[in-house]
């Protein structure tokens, strides 16, 4: 199936907003709802439900448990995922410690950093030696991992969770990162962010 990182976003900003209409017992949605919630039009809420074989009745309206689960499954929303964190500086505690993470079933399993004097075997999450990573990945079965290094350790640590079987990755190192074509990254450069932002409401 081809598939875009739009539409893929889409897709979990419709589930944001079926678990808000389910909070307030909402039974039925239609797509021209969904559409207008996340700025979009209700020809290609439909486009996105056709390429990802969403079913529903979209003249009556779509179920809205029923569409929630679907979602669920497609986006292994149904199931706890596992992640890692390398780096157990500011920002790597603070991702350790957003509870966001626990609501949506992603698990932070461990930390791992190179400086021994972080190193907490009894915490939880625990912060282990980056040496550990390897072994750690695969008795854990964990597929996804975030990067969390200055930028001259960043590809280092890539490299190292490829290796560790690792599938796909959140990147804060402000650097672009070389990876294979069957891995996905995501790229968060936190400054740039706030610098778009400060340019934008200069205008």
């Amino acid at each position: 199936m081809k598939t875009s990182k739009q539409s893929i976003l889409r897709l979990f900003q419709y589930r944001d907003f079926l678990i808000r209409l389910k909070n307030i017992n909402t039974v039925n949605v239609f797509s021209d709802n969904l559409a207008k919630d996340i700025g979009t039009t209700s020809i290609q809420v439909r486009k996105d439900f056709s390429l990802f074989r969403l079913s529903g009745n979209k003249k009556a309206g779509y179920k809205v448990s029923n569409l929630l689960k679907q979602l669920d499954e497609l986006l292994g929303k149904n199931k706890k995922q596992k992640v890692v964190i390398v780096g157990a500086g500011n920002i790597g505690k603070a991702l350790m410690q957003y509870d966001g993470f626990y609501k949506e079933g992603l698990e932070i399993a461990a930390l791992f950093d190179y400086d021994r004097r972080k190193y907490n075997h009894k915490n939880n999450p625990p912060v282990l030696p980056i040496e550990d990573l390897f072994k750690f990945v695969s008795s854990n079965n964990v597929k996804i991992g975030i990067i969390a290094v200055p930028c001259k350790a960043a590809q280092q640590v890539l490299d190292l969770m490829i290796s560790a079987g690792i599938k796909g990755a959140m990147n804060f190192a402000p650097i672009p990162l070389k990876s294979p074509k069957n891995f996905y990254i995501n790229n968060i450069n936190l400054r740039v962010e706030l610098e778009s932002v400060v340019y934008y409401t200069q205008m």
